[in-house]
């Protein structure tokens, strides 16, 4: 066994020292190499620092984020994925960088962004102190089927697990995860989000979660914050009525701030959606004992400007960029852009490279009829006429609608007026976005200039 890990690191580390010398970037292929010689490639590694990870549907590239930088400002030397590469081919290649050549990992912790579908694999392999669960909704079905087969998955690792788990007492598919071991009930951790201002009583957008998981009655709200998240009960067995470890209340998006433990904090980000990822993280910190400054400054400095709710300034223009890969990602982008007031235009990316999944019919559950003040809508991507097509036939005037396959020329054109703008991007091309608005900007900048 010496010989062979000695042998798989070594071929790694050449793996990536001649990506480096030839400057190619694919944060998965030493890993996707060392599995095709060995399945178990992480079997190779010895970890012997506390693992955290985050997995769920939205938000665990942020929620990772911030954990990671609240433990490097406590003093500790972690390893850690900021920018994804999360299946475990990709995890592979982020602990070859940091290994020694007998593949010994030195860290005080590893904080990691963990695929759903992954979570079983990875860990497998890698002992696993804390998971953090943030949501499950639809996404990616030609890659990850129905979303019961995706929670099925995590919960057959749960009713083994006897680590940390921290989940979204909010979210009936997540709170069931909490039920999947007797044994270990002491170490389950709730969040979740007291009711805000723009809250509803019935369904806004499509929903993934309106059944009791053990007696199939369907379950009765009290609000909804955003899609099937909010607050909820079953009427026969009781199911999701739970004790939060953190809540969070006093939610004021206008201000940017909420509330938690009695102290208010403030935040670069003003989404329900981010409120949920704020929480998560708190209840990390409070877990782990992190001081109060940490969290503090964390909360209020710390931005992922990686395409999550990512702010462009273009003279008096704010254009915001959002990753969007399902239909409660795009729904959520529209909340934010619909609480905003004043007059709004959207540019919307949609692709369908095999990373984004192929199958685009999940953009028929975005609610485009919600739209409010929006002047004008440019769609770009190879299923740019999918998806002006689709925000067409929800009643928006096609009169304003304008299709530019090409990214650059769509940003071009975007940014070609004035005024506050959102982007939505899918997974493929929310980096194209980023780079072809940073052109358009950098461009009429030097024009004016």
């Amino acid at each position: 066994m010496w010989l062979i890990r000695v042998f798989m690191v070594a071929l790694g580390k050449l793996i990536i020292g001649l990506m480096r010398l030839f400057h190619f970037r694919g944060g998965n292929l030493p890993g996707i190499i060392l599995q095709a010689l060995r399945k178990n490639c992480l079997e190779i590694f010895q970890v012997e620092c506390p693992i955290i990870a985050c997995t769920g549907t939205n938000g665990k590239t942020s929620v990772t984020n911030f954990i990671g930088h609240l433990f490097q400002e406590e003093g500790n030397n972690i390893i850690t994925n900021p920018e994804g590469n999360n299946l475990d081919t990709g995890i592979c290649s982020l602990l070859l960088k940091h290994c020694t050549m007998t593949g010994k990992v030195k860290a005080d912790y590893l904080v990691l962004e963990v695929d759903e579908s992954h979570v079983p694999v990875v860990f497998s392999q890698l002992k696993l102190e804390s998971l953090v669960v943030l949501n499950f909704f639809r996404d990616q079905l030609d890659r990850n089927g129905e979303i019961e087969t995706l929670i099925l998955k995590v919960q057959r690792f749960c009713e083994t697990f006897e680590g940390n788990l921290f989940l979204n007492g909010d979210d009936p598919n997540v709170v069931r995860l909490g039920y999947a071991n007797p044994n270990n009930q002491k170490n389950v951790h709730y969040f979740s989000v007291a009711r805000y201002a723009n809250a509803t009583d019935s369904l806004y957008e499509v929903g993934d979660g309106m059944f009791c998981p053990f007696c199939k009655e369907e379950l009765v709200y009290d609000y909804y914050q955003y899609s099937h998240i909010g607050r909820f009960r079953c009427p026969k067995c009781g199911y999701g009525n739970i004790t939060p470890y953190v809540r969070t209340a006093n939610v004021d998006l206008k201000n940017y701030q909420f509330t938690v433990d009695g102290k208010t904090y403030q935040t670069p980000y003003n989404s329900i959606y981010y409120m949920y990822n704020m929480c998560a993280v708190y209840a990390v910190a409070k877990f782990y004992g992190f001081g109060e400054e940490n969290i503090r400054n964390t909360f209020q400095t710390l931005k992922v400007n990686n395409g999550r709710m990512e702010e462009f300034r273009d003279g008096e223009s704010r254009i915001v960029l959002n990753l969007a890969k399902n239909p409660v990602g795009a729904n959520m982008t529209l909340r934010t852009l619909n609480e905003m007031e004043g007059e709004k235009e959207l540019l919307f990316v949609l692709n369908d490279n095999i990373e984004d999944g192929c199958d685009v019919s999940w953009i028929w559950d975005i609610n485009f009829s919600i739209f409010r003040n929006v002047s004008r809508v440019v769609t770009s991507g190879s299923r740019a006429y999918d998806i002006a097509i689709r925000i067409k036939v929800s009643g928006y005037d096609a009169k304003k609608i304008t299709v530019i396959p090409d990214i650059q020329a769509a940003s071009d054109e975007f940014l070609s007026t004035t005024g506050q703008k959102f982007a939505i991007a899918n997974y493929s091309a929310v980096q194209p976005v980023r780079a072809a608005l940073k052109k358009t900007i950098e461009g009429k900048a030097r024009k004016n200039g």
